[in-house]
């Protein structure tokens, strides 16, 4: 017997922690619940750090801890196949959302053709996809913190795709008008696959992830410009809204593979649920589940706007407020430029008053050209490197830092606009701006899921997503009729504009880099999970769930 307990205590005590897991809650670290103590025998555990992406041996899946959380299950159990799909899936919702958004640049010269419509027709033609987005983002929001971000996602969905069909049958302008708009309420929803995407997610995955199913969106809008290259011409704009709903007619008919999010069932008190989706991802990943008890932190008050203006998440979210809808603002407003100036020739043709006029008149009715399509092409294709180089410094700079760093280079190639420059260097500079606005826009997408906590996340997302509307419903009055005015005065409002952006971006208050999703709106923010990069001698801890 003593030979057998003096061996017991030559082995080490081993608790295997994956790189940035949660740890237990204060208060269960405080109870020392989650510890075997055994007389003799010493009880400190030695730290063991696992590669990235590397699984947790199953006989130490949670050795020591009779209970987890989500955020433990989902680290345990890592990225796999499940996550995959989940990819594929979620990318096909932006993918929509691009074209949709993309055929705007496309459809309005031509309708301003077709059926002679003035020029402020044509940037409410634009601005009425807009507002149905941004009265719809928060209601998406809600529905998806009340009632499962499944739902939501799926009810939007298939709102887009009728109305995006039946707008193809438009017979005149009043008509387009109506259901674009009703589009755009249907497409207010379509950010919250990020929500459902980020929640099943492992912390080290999740910036990269995000950012890449982004790469979908730049996708999208190279699809819908090949697209309208051979549509256009021959078959028209009819067929081209009818078959660029494709999309989201596939990812409705796959949608419903889709699991709720078990962030959201542990919340809404649903344990069961939660521990069956966890296990099917375990299963298809092929890892273990972590043992003990699923926590629950049970919170009935979600989704409510004032949980936005709490001490902790005031500031935070006023400043991204700032960000969306900068970023918004200038990213379509640099998607309607494009076109405008392509078609001008090249920014001296219409920067003094009278050449102003005189582009007016030419471009009262002119269809876009097989070239005005190649650049259009060039300048879309800008949101690959945009997509690679905010991949390259977001988890090195942080996301504050990189959200500035793409409004000021977006700000400056703006300001450099205003030189007379040909037209192989405006599609340059057009290519560059593109490039890293778009790279601002996906850094927002990043960070905002990240810096709120299950309660309102959907709802903090869809509120930032409302207000990117805005900027994007006021964008066309600037970047199409404030244009044949002066377009030094547009570029200098956009310049402007994401200038402020950059300077928001780095007050803001919280950087989420290497930190875990938080669950409760109870808790406070700073007792968060952190990452690798915090190498503090204490063991980081998690403060996001309570167990009822």
């Amino acid at each position: 017997m003593e030979e057998d307990l003096f061996q017991l205590r030559q082995l080490p005590v081993v608790k295997f922690r994956r790189t940035g897991e949660s740890a237990r809650s204060e208060d269960d670290t405080a109870s020392g619940e989650h510890e075997v103590q055994i007389e003799g025998v010493r009880t400190g555990l030695e730290a063991v750090e696992l590669d990235d992406g590397a699984a947790v041996p199953k006989e130490f899946a949670n050795p020591t801890d009779d209970t987890f959380m989500v955020e433990d299950a989902v680290e345990a159990i890592g990225f796999g196949k499940f996550q995959w799909k989940l990819s594929v899936l979620t990318g096909l919702a932006w993918m929509a959302d691009a074209m949709e958004m993309m055929i705007l640049s496309i459809l309005a010269p031509q309708l301003h053709c077709e059926w002679r419509l003035p020029s402020w027709q044509v940037a409410l033609l634009t601005s009425v996809v807009f507002v149905g987005m941004m009265s719809s983002s928060t209601l998406w929001g809600n529905i998806s913190d009340q009632y499962g971000r499944k739902t939501g996602l799926k009810i939007s969905v298939l709102w887009t795709l009728y109305y995006g069909i039946l707008s193809a049958f438009a017979p005149v302008y009043s008509w387009i008008l109506v259901l674009r708009g009703l589009v755009g309420f249907g497409i207010g929803g379509v950010p919250q696959s990020v929500t459902l995407y980020a929640e099943f997610l492992p912390m080290k995955a999740r910036a990269k992830c995000i950012l890449l199913i982004e790469v979908f969106w730049a996708i999208g809008t190279v699809f819908e410009v090949i697209l309208a290259v051979f549509v256009m011409p021959s078959l028209g704009w009819r067929w081209l809204l009818i078959l660029s709903a494709l999309p989201l007619l596939l990812f409705a008919v796959l949608c419903f593979w889709l699991p709720e999010s078990a962030r959201y069932d542990v919340l809404s008190g649903n344990q069961e649920k939660a521990i069956a989706t966890l296990k099917r991802i375990a299963t298809e990943n092929g890892a273990p589940m972590p043992l003990g008890k699923l926590i629950i932190s049970r919170q009935e008050d979600r989704g409510r706007m004032r949980d936005l203006f709490t001490p902790h998440f005031r500031w935070t979210t006023l400043l991204l407020w700032f960000i969306w809808f900068s970023n918004a603002f200038s990213y379509y407003g640099l998607v309607l430029l494009t076109t405008e100036l392509f078609q001008a020739g090249d920014v001296c043709s219409i920067s003094s008053q009278k050449k102003a006029v005189e582009a007016k008149c030419s471009l009262a009715c002119e269809y876009l050209s097989e070239e005005d399509y190649m650049d259009l092409l060039w300048t879309t294709l800008s949101e690959f490197p945009g997509v690679l180089v905010t991949l390259w410094i977001i988890d090195r700079l942080g996301r504050k830092k990189t959200m500035a760093l793409c409004f000021a280079i977006f700000s400056l190639c703006s300001l450099l606009l205003f030189i007379c420059v040909g037209r192989n260097m405006l599609t340059l500079l057009l290519f560059i701006a593109r490039a890293f606005i778009s790279g601002g826009f996906q850094a927002a997408y990043v960070y905002t899921p990240e810096v709120y906590p299950t309660a309102t996340r959907a709802l903090g997302l869809g509120t930032c997503s409302g207000m990117a509307r805005v900027g994007a419903l006021i964008t066309p009055f600037i970047a199409q009729v404030m244009l044949e005015s002066s377009v030094y005065l547009t570029l200098a409002v956009y310049s402007g504009c994401c200038l402020l952006a950059a300077l928001a971006s780095c007050f803001l208050p919280i950087e989420t880099k290497g930190r875990g999703l938080q669950e409760s709106s109870h808790r406070e923010w700073g007792q968060e999970m952190v990452g690798r990069g915090a190498h503090g001698t204490g063991v980081p801890r998690s403060n996001s769930g309570s167990q009822e």
